[in-house]
């Protein structure tokens, strides 16, 4: 096992429906959008993993430092998607690999690379700690 594969994490699946207001001129959802969808969907991962308050407790907050987003194909009002999402542990950051696909034929819609950082209330980064995310 290589150490990159030491450091995958387990996977989470977040499933959502597209909303009218999200369309832009063109009737696909707005290229913006997407970035709610990948956050909304490590939001849940927090609560999945019982984090929210511990961050609270702590006064950490999880900042992305970089995102890199391709889009695949488009999204329609209605559409039943899903974000799949990995985690990955590169100290002092965590990765999050996230795609979208839809849920009625399979086909990813998006991916994205989310590098994240924990901070503080004084912004002082930290190393993800081990019990955090079953790392």
């Amino acid at each position: 096992m290589t150490e990159k594969d030491k450091n995958k994490k387990k996977a989470y699946t977040y499933p959502f429906t597209v909303r009218g207001y999200e369309l832009d001129s063109f009737g696909h959802v707005n290229n913006a959008v997407y970035l709610n969808y990948f956050e909304q969907a490590r939001w849940e991962i927090l609560r999945e993993e019982g984090l929210k308050e511990k961050f609270i407790e702590n006064g950490w907050f999880l900042v992305v430092t970089q995102c890199n987003v391709r889009y695949h194909r488009e999204a329609r009002m209605f559409d039943e998607l899903e974000v799949q999402t990995s985690l990955e542990n590169e100290s002092p950051y965590l990765i999050f690999k996230q795609k979208i696909y839809n849920r009625t034929d399979g086909l990813k819609v998006t991916t994205a690379v989310f590098k994240t950082l924990l901070i503080d209330k004084e912004r002082r980064p930290y190393d993800i700690l081990p019990e955090l995310f079953n790392l």
